[in-house]
């Protein structure tokens, strides 16, 4: 499996890193067992989900990690190691790639929550500690892209088409790339990124800007006048004529941009109807093309709004069409124009008739949240149980190796997120078993599973172990649990928080670990 972006490697990496690996080489602790869980502490954009997104590219990242020759030389000629570090670390670090590593997982595109691990690592400390930086790199980006598209589709709704525009904004060529795929993983339904539909499989769309219809100023701008398959048929005239009919009184030069646009494009006619006044010139020149493309056979797709007030210019826009339903096909009614989350929601109060909405700004760059916060921290070492303690009760770690379980319940939905301790006996359906909230003692529940899901996999064992799913049944798979999920659960204001629980073997095991390894303060 190639990367499928070539500066994912070994040196895609944080300086302390490699510090921390000489460091472990020199004590000959590099080769010592340890377990690491990549996690994260809260969700984003104040919701009670989060998709987790990015383990094809995980994967590929084990399968090509190794140092080049050119890596080693670059490490050799800086000062990174001390004045003078031991030559035989560097012919170490040619040595080392994935082939002692296991990597657990959710499968891509689960809906995940905090604290919950989405990679289990384990293997050689010095080689899965490097492996850090470039693992939160790959996984914090495209979970956090894939929740916010998923947000995005849960407040248009499943019945509207959903168009990523954002590689213009992005971060980047590398972030437009990224956020084209995971918009598309988290339920957008296609792209206008050409790079995107190639490397992936993406659906791209996309018609014209503003500037193909001010390019023309005339009818007389005009040079090809016939449709293909219609030689005898001057389309210019009949488009006239029907203008004519009607009385439209209309920007000439933006009718003569439609009739381009048409005779190059009669099976796909969509008209970007803003460029000079939506409702007295832009809707009424698509009638006018759209009326003439019917009369010879064509059905027109319909418009694109690209300002002013969308939940009004959809209606009227839907009233002139239906001023023509006898004749026209039920048409499409596009928006874009900045839309955030909000807009979505808004819309969908003022009852618009937009049938699909193009998104660019808000999505690609996740401006409702920049960053995911996903963490990375050792969990065992040598088969001891390690944990990180903090003041702050959200910093603190899950000891061990856990499983993870999705708790459904009698009416079908899931009603937690179970952790247990590796080892212990999986949750069985039909059985009682307590569920303990992680801090707070009194918040506990007897729960009688209906259906247990496992949700961690072995995808890497020194080898691809899994087949991954395509980009496109990871979509269905996100829809699907977005589907499944109460909708308290996901709605865009106060949602219900989802639990998540631990074992009470899991719960008394990380207690009495805490108890150990928490200092006790001395007060005189």
């Amino acid at each position: 499996m190639k990367n499928t972006n070539t500066i994912v490697g070994p040196l895609l990496t944080d300086l302390y890193q490699l510090t921390m690996v000489y460091g472990y080489w020199c004590h000959d602790k590099w080769n010592l067992p340890a377990v690491f869980d990549l996690h994260f502490r809260k969700n984003p954009f104040k919701g009670e989900f989060t998709i987790f997104a990015g383990l094809a590219e995980v994967l590929r990242f084990a399968d090509n990690f190794q140092f080049t020759e050119n890596d080693i030389q670059y490490l050799k000629d800086q000062n990174f190691f001390g004045s003078d570090p031991s030559p035989d670390f560097f012919d170490w670090l040619k040595t080392i790639d994935c082939s002692d590593v296991k990597i657990y997982a959710l499968p891509e595109g689960t809906l995940a929550f905090p604290r919950e691990p989405l990679l289990r690592v384990e293997g050689p400390l010095a080689v899965i500690q490097l492996m850090e930086t470039t693992l939160l790199n790959l996984v914090n980006y495209a979970s956090l892209m894939a929740t916010n598209a998923a947000r995005f589709r849960l407040a248009a709704g499943y019945d509207k088409g959903l168009l990523e525009f954002g590689l213009r904004r992005a971060q980047g060529p590398d972030g437009g790339v990224s956020a084209s795929r995971y918009a598309y993983l988290g339920g957008f339904d296609g792209t206008s990124n050409v790079l995107a539909g190639k490397l992936f499989g993406i659906p791209v769309k996309g018609t014209n800007a503003h500037s193909f219809i001010s390019s023309f100023t005339s009818i007389d701008d005009l040079k090809t006048r016939c449709i293909l398959g219609k030689p005898d048929i001057d389309f210019v005239e009949k488009v006239l004529s029907i203008k004519k009919r009607l009385q439209y009184k209309t920007h000439e030069g933006e009718l003569a941009a439609f009739i381009a646009y048409a005779i190059s494009y009669p099976h796909n006619f969509l008209a970007l109807v803003d460029t000079y006044d939506t409702l007295q010139s832009g809707v009424p020149n698509f009638l006018i093309v759209a009326l003439a493309l019917v009369e010879l056979g064509f059905a027109p797709i319909g418009i694109r709004l690209d300002s002013g007030d969308l939940a009004y210019l959809s209606q009227q826009a839907r009233e002139m069409f239906l001023q023509h339903q006898d004749i026209l096909p039920k048409l499409t009614i596009i928006a874009s124009n900045d839309i955030n989350e909000n807009t979505l929601v808004s819309l969908q109060q003022q009852k618009h008739q937009i049938d699909a909405f193009g998104i660019g700004t808000h999505l690609v760059t996740c401006q409702a949240q920049p960053a995911l916060g996903g963490v990375y921290k050792l969990v065992e070492l040598s088969g001891m149980p390690r944990m990180k303690l903090s003041q702050d009760v959200e910093k603190i770690t899950l000891p061990g190796r856990k499983n993870v379980y999705r708790i459904i319940g009698k009416e079908g939905y899931p009603l937690l997120d179970l952790m247990t301790k590796e080892g212990d006996p999986s949750p069985k359906p039909g059985e009682k078993m307590l569920c303990r909230h992680p801090f707070k003692s009194a918040n506990r529940v007897y729960v009688t599973p209906k259906e247990v899901i496992s949700l961690q996999k072995c995808y890497w064992n020194g080898a691809l172990m899994e087949e991954l799913p395509s980009i496109h049944d990871a979509r269905e798979y996100v829809l699907q649990q977005l589907s499944n999920f109460r909708s308290d659960h996901l709605r865009q204001l106060n949602p219900t928080p989802y639990k998540i629980s631990l074992s009470d073997d899991l719960y008394v095991f990380f207690h009495n670990l805490w108890e150990v390894e928490a200092p006790i303060l001395e007060i005189t």
